[in-house]
């Protein structure tokens, strides 16, 4: 059973940083592809970043060159750097896998974390 678990959330203020961390069990991160989605209140969950098995990274272009994905394969978890916060950042974040054999084929899916970006 693949287990996902969101941390480093939390309350900053805008231009400041956060790292969110993913520790995953039931899945090796190292050989999956990875990301990070968030949910703003009234708006659709929306793609954050991503990290292949090879280590490529994807950004959505509101986020590039301030947030940073990546894993460390002993800990098994993922991360996203998140600097120079802005307050639409401001949602709840979850970490994801997406469909595969080892997630029987459905979205893995974190509780989530809440980032508030706020003065």
């Amino acid at each position: 059973q693949v287990q996902l678990v969101e941390s480093g959330g939390g309350l900053v203020q805008p231009g400041g940083s956060l790292r969110l961390s993913c520790a995953a069990s039931g899945i090796i991160t190292s050989v999956n592809r990875m990301g990070w989605y968030r949910q703003a209140p009234g708006k659709q969950r929306e793609l954050v970043a991503t990290i292949t098995s090879f280590g490529k990274t994807n950004y959505a272009d509101s986020v590039k060159g301030r947030f940073t994905i990546s894993r460390d394969n002993v800990k098994n978890t993922v991360y996203l750097q998140m600097n120079s916060l802005k307050a639409e950042d401001t949602a709840v974040y979850y970490c994801n896998a997406p469909p595969s054999l080892t997630t029987g084929w459905s979205d893995a899916w974190g509780q989530g974390t809440q980032v508030t970006v706020s003065s």
